[in-house]
């Protein structure tokens, strides 16, 4: 009944005529077990957790990222300005907006071009690998012409809308990115239009089994004291699933189906949506600390600017790996000082 190796197929028969037919008024596919025969017919992951902690050298703390705000209008300067002081303040990866492509105050290739001669010189100043999610999403041959431009300019990632590129992009682009040995970041844009509703649709938890069958190497699960909407049980299946294999014991209120992934690596959680450095610490509790930050308004809102604020979550996320209370470790960190001053400990609403 199923074709091995093809996406596309599986959803035609998982989440296909059925929800359209006049007997069902309400119909929600919870989450998808599947045979090891179907699993070893996808690559998965190219580097998955431990293959990125190697790539950038960060052994064990969270990694962090950050999307340049305004997210969209921006011209290339600007981003390029914003990059610059991201990487020096020590956020590990620049982020596109899943909106942001190629508009013409921002061109793909001469972003591209100019963020990687930046990236490059501050790692030579500064002595860490950095990175960039470029959102390469586009008609198919565009995209992989894109990630090829990424490739050459000596980046390792590049990012992609998969709902909206659609699952068959996202299968060409992980056999692209195979040969080139690139990593693929997962931005979720759309998944709400059928998750969010709890009596119809498609879970989130089946999108990123399907977005771990394939390949992605970290993809976004929200925070659960974010801006975004999601459960806590939701967000922690997410990031259990994707990193480990759910087992009988997980305890969540959520029926979930215990799948082993046998060669498939794990992948990044990625959290993000309204943090700020005062929610680090609840942020790291509950997912720990194999998670990528993404903070976007809580590093630009900084009262010192771009750099302040990227200095400020490096701190935050260096005082909960040691231990130390965000109060007493901004004892000596005037940035991180200035974020608690301006956000305190507040959750979005």
């Amino acid at each position: 009944m199923f074709e091995l190796g093809s996406v596309p197929q599986l959803l035609s028969s998982f989440a296909g005529n059925i929800f359209g037919m006049k007997a069902v008024n309400n119909l929600r596919l919870e989450d998808v077990h599947f045979p090891k025969i179907l699993i070893k017919s996808f690559r998965g992951p190219q580097y998955g957790i431990d293959g990125i902690r190697r790539l950038f050298r960060v052994e064990k703390r969270p990694l962090t990222a950050s999307v340049p705000k305004p997210k969209v209008g921006m011209t290339t300067d600007e981003h390029c300005k914003v990059a610059d002081e991201i990487w020096r303040g020590g956020v590990d990866f620049l982020k596109d907006d899943e909106n942001l492509t190629n508009q013409k105050f921002n061109r793909f290739d001469t972003r591209a071009r100019r963020c990687f001669k930046i990236r490059d010189r501050v790692e030579m100043e500064i002595g860490e690998r950095k990175g960039y999610f470029i959102n390469v999403t586009a008609e198919t041959n565009e995209m992989l012409r894109r990630a090829k431009l990424v490739r050459d300019l000596g980046g390792e990632y590049v990012m992609i809308d998969v709902l909206t590129a659609g699952f068959s992009g996202f299968q060409t682009l992980r056999e692209f990115c195979h040969d080139y040995k690139m990593a693929i970041h997962i931005h979720r844009a759309m998944h709400a239009t059928m998750t969010r509703n709890p009596r119809h649709g498609i879970s989130i938890l089946s999108l990123a089994k399907f977005v771990r069958l394939v390949g992605g190497d970290s993809l976004h699960i929200g925070t659960v004291i974010g801006k975004l909407a999601g459960k806590k049980d939701e967000v922690l299946m997410l990031e259990h699933e994707i990193e480990h294999e759910i087992e009988p014991c997980f305890k969540t209120k959520e029926h979930v189906l215990n799948q082993n992934w046998h060669d498939i690596k794990p992948m990044f959680a990625v959290s993000s949506g309204g943090l700020h450095p005062g929610l680090v610490p609840q942020v790291m509790h509950m997912l720990g600390n194999n998670i990528v930050l993404q903070l976007g308004g809580g590093i630009h809102g900084h009262p010192l600017g771009s750099k302040s604020g990227a200095i400020a979550l490096r701190h935050a996320v260096d005082s909960v790996m040691n231990g130390i209370p965000l109060t007493e470790y901004a004892k000596k960190s005037s940035e991180l000082s200035m974020a608690l001053e301006k956000w305190g400990y507040n959750r979005p609403k």
